[in-house]
Formats: structure tokens, C-alpha cells, sequence
């Protein structure tokens, strides 16, 4: 039995991990802004199930949060940093205030609900963290520039993690989801850009007029993402990446092919610019 601690417990990814979690006889910290959302998702969790209020951004309720996990259970065993927020629009159209926005949640606040859990963990000297980016972390597309910034942000933190954890017997899994029919695309998540400019019409603005059409359509099943990390949590060994849905297995696969493709290009130019040999 492991002990779970769910950012953006209340819906989406989230919930369905803390629910599959509970279903194998795990127990589970769900922690959510709104700690009334989660008691309605799971209304008849027993005493397996320890609700936390928590705004990620509050480095003093991810404390909280953790201090209460360990006083109810004694330990913290899988973290699941899930807790985000998008933003649409051109890069230029994006505000310094919702530019803040976003990366306060999905960057600072991962890092604060990390630095409230690792303690724990390394006291352990055992734990498994998952922290949950996007196939935008690594072929990030028109209009999603912001957003994608961010989970770019949350690989390299990510990376280092996982090297600095190892040799203290933490594992860290980077969970690069395609599209899956979340809330994501509801106002409760997603935000907009304020500004629009129109230069930009056939390149973000297509993706923010078809945003509407694409809500609750997406190919991804949410509950089977979440059987697939619970899986891996249980597995002796966590890859480095953990890619989730075939629309994001095709874009990383073509992502990989671009570097490739461009980097024989300017394979040369790249060389050509070491120290001359001395002689």
C-alpha cells in the first residue's frame, strides 16, 4: 500500500488517479483549491481518502498539505504534480499578467509543492514523483507558446530531479499526455488571451476559433492514463519520460525527426566554431 499526494484532485487527470489509486488499495492526499470539489467527486472514500485544501502557488499550504498527509498516514510515497492552468494565444498577445499566471501555477507552484513533499521523501529515502507536462513540452504548436514554455520549464526541472534524486531512492517520471478529453478546454482551466491581433488569425487564431469544437472530443481516455501511471508507480524501475496517447507518440516521433533532419544541416556551421588547434 503507497501513500498518494494529488495536485488538481478535483477533476480531470487528477481525480482519475486518486480514484484508481484508492480502487488498488492505495490511499491518497487530494488536494485541491476548492477542498468541497473533491469531497463531492468522492463522496464515499472512507478514511483511505485525506482532502487538502491547497492553491499550488501557497508555499505555506503545500506545507500544510504535506504535514497533514504525514500526521494521517505517515508517509508520502507517489507525488503527482497535476495541478495547471493554460493560456491560448500568440506570444505576443499574451499579457504580462497572464503570462505570470500561468507560469506561477504550473511552474512555481509545482516547485512549491515539491519542496513541501521532498523532505519527506528523502527522509524515506524512497518515493516516486510524476510530474505532469505535455506533448507541448516537446513539440509545442501555434498559439500555445505560453503554455508550452511552461511545460518546457517543467522537463528541465524535471530532469535534474530525476539525476539528483536517484542516489536518495527517488524516482522522477516526466508524463507528457496528447489530448484527452479533460476539462482542460473549459473556461475553469483554459484561459484566453485578452488581446487579439489580427496578423495572427491564420496561425493562432485558427486554434483559438477551434478550440470550442475540440472540447470533450479529444481521442484520449483519461481513465486509461490513469491506469497506466498507477502501473508505472508500481513498476520497479520509472522511465524518464512517460508519453501518453498515439497523437503524442506521432508529434514527439516527428519532433525527434526535425532535430535530427536539422541538425545534420548545420551539422558543420555547429563545428566550425572551436578553438583553432594550437600548434
Amino acid at each position: 500500500m503507497s501513500v498518494w499526494f494529488v495536485t488538481g484532485a478535483s477533476k480531470g487527470f487528477g481525480a482519475h488517479i486518486v480514484r484508481e489509486a484508492l480502487a488498488r488499495g492505495h490511499q491518497a492526499v487530494a488536494t485541491a483549491r476548492n477542498p468541497q470539489t473533491v469531497h463531492d467527486a468522492f463522496p464515499d472514500a472512507g478514511d483511505a481518502l485525506l482532502v487538502a485544501p491547497l492553491d499550488v502557488t501557497d508555499q505555506e499550504q503545500a506545507r500544510s498539505a504535506a504535514e497533514a498527509a504525514v500526521e494521517r498516514f505517515g508517509r508520502i510515497d507517489v507525488l503527482v504534480n497535476n495541478a495547471g492552468r493554460g493560456l491560448l494565444g500568440a506570444v505576443e498577445e499574451a499579457g504580462d499578467e497572464e503570462v505570470r499566471a500561468v507560469f506561477d501555477t504550473n511552474v512555481f507552484g509545482l516547485l512549491a509543492v515539491t519542496r513541501a513533499v521532498l523532505p519527506i521523501m528523502r527522509r524515506q529515502r524512497s518515493g516516486r514523483v510524476f510530474n505532469l507536462s505535455s506533448v507541448g513540452g516537446i513539440a509545442v504548436g501555434q498559439g500555445w507558446g505560453i503554455y508550452g514554455g511552461t511545460k518546457y520549464a517543467v522537463e528541465g526541472i524535471s530532469e535534474a530531479m530525476r539525476r539528483e534524486l536517484a542516489p536518495l531512492g527517488v524516482q522522477v517520471t516526466i508524463v507528457e499526455p496528447g489530448t484527452f478529453r479533460t476539462d482542460f478546454l473549459d473556461g475553469s482551466s483554459l484561459h484566453i488571451a485578452r488581446t487579439v491581433i489580427d496578423d495572427y488569425a491564420d496561425t493562432a487564431g485558427q486554434v483559438r476559433e477551434s478550440t470550442d469544437s475540440r472540447n470533450h472530443q479529444q481521442v484520449g481516455d483519461p481513465a486509461k492514463a490513469a491506469t497506466v501511471i498507477v502501473d508505472v508507480a508500481e513498476a520497479p524501475e520509472q522511465p524518464v519520460r512517460l508519453q501518453l496517447g498515439a497523437d503524442c507518440v506521432e508529434r514527439v516521433e516527428a519532433r525527434l525527426d526535425a532535430i535530427r533532419t536539422e541538425l545534420d544541416t548545420w551539422r558543420e556551421v555547429a563545428l566550425s566554431t572551436a578553438f583553432e588547434p594550437s600548434r
